[in-house]
């Protein structure tokens, strides 16, 4: 048991450290391409800070282990909406000023519907899977045309200002780039092997290690990410960083996943993490669209989604058990 405990733990520190330099390689590498700042921010930086789940959910559907790899991108949404949104607001409440970003809440609300009618009878099949990745194909064309045509939005200012504090010359940007890659795939592979065997060892399902140990420990980047930029006044960037990691999460990585190893849901999943999951994202457009004022996550608001995130773990803590 201790070897698999050490293997989460190493898993997760090189994770982080390797999903921060890909992300800082692949915005750097791209800004020395012309590529648009708010594409950067709505892409790169925004769907990069998911590369963690998205190798992560890849080899355990490829190992066999496909209710891992949707307890990760379920459960980490959860924690990006609940904890890391809640957490940072907390330190610094955040200010939607981003017309695009503003448009996108809507969006990952109808992308959390989707998924519910495609698992609504418990599997996920590779059509399914198609018909996820199809809509995140979409969604790419959406965020291009955004980025051509909303160059002055206030998530494009903040991401160029950041990218040019944070200038690298190109062969270092290359270097994090494919460097971040090889130690992120490395460090999957170690952390899914170590999930897997606590959860066997233990007799707990691979969708609640997915939901706890993964979806946090991948998470982490976001948590760093969106903390940093919600103290120097970027809460653009803070939660451009969690919307873009939910419709990845709910799109890409879940549709990938379904792809290789098409899936049975249980049905847990369905009456407690799907609920929890759509319901953060109702309260995080409301909160985004603005009550009687401009969309802005307040301290109370932030303790809100904590406290929501609090309950759920305790609920999930209660409900858990052999498989």
């Amino acid at each position: 048991m201790l070897l698999p405990v050490a293997a989460v733990i190493a898993g997760l520190l090189l994770l982080i450290w390797s999903a921060d330099r890909f992300v800082e390689g692949a915005s750097a590498t791209a800004q020395h391409f012309a590529v648009p700042p708010l594409l950067v921010g709505m892409v790169i930086v925004g769907f990069g800070t998911s590369a963690p789940e998205l190798v992560v959910s890849v080899i355990a559907a490829t190992q066999g282990n496909p209710a891992l790899a949707l307890g990760n991108a379920w459960g980490s949404n959860i924690v990006n909406m609940g904890l890391i949104l809640g957490v940072t607001a907390l330190i610094a409440p955040i200010q939607v000023r981003s017309v695009v970003l503003r448009k996108e809440l809507p969006l990952l609300m109808a992308v959390t519907a989707l998924s519910a009618l495609l698992a609504w009878d418990l599997t996920l099949s590779r059509a399914n899977a198609l018909v996820l990745l199809a809509a995140f194909a979409a969604l790419m064309v959406w965020s291009i045309r955004k980025a051509r045509t909303h160059g002055d939005d206030a998530l494009a200012q903040e991401t160029a200002s950041e990218l040019k504090a944070g200038a690298l010359p190109l062969p270092r940007a290359l270097l994090w780039l494919v460097l971040g890659l090889v130690v992120l795939v490395a460090s999957s592979r170690l952390l899914v092997w170590g999930a897997v065997e606590i959860a066997q060892n233990l007799g707990i399902s691979d969708l609640v290690i997915g939901l706890t140990v993964v979806a946090i420990g991948t998470s982490l980047p976001e948590l760093a990410s969106c903390v940093a930029a919600a103290r120097k006044g970027e809460d653009d960037i803070a939660l451009g960083n969690v919307l873009g990691s939910g419709l990845f999460n709910t799109l890409a990585v879940v549709g990938l996943a379904g792809t290789i190893a098409p899936m049975d849901v249980e049905s847990a999943a369905l009456t407690r993490d799907l609920p929890v999951m759509a319901g953060l994202t109702v309260l995080l457009w409301k909160m985004g669209r603005g009550w009687r004022r401009p969309g802005r996550i307040n301290r109370w608001e932030a303790g809100g989604l904590l406290g929501v995130y609090g309950a759920y773990t305790l609920w999930l803590l209660w409900t858990m058990g052999p498989r």
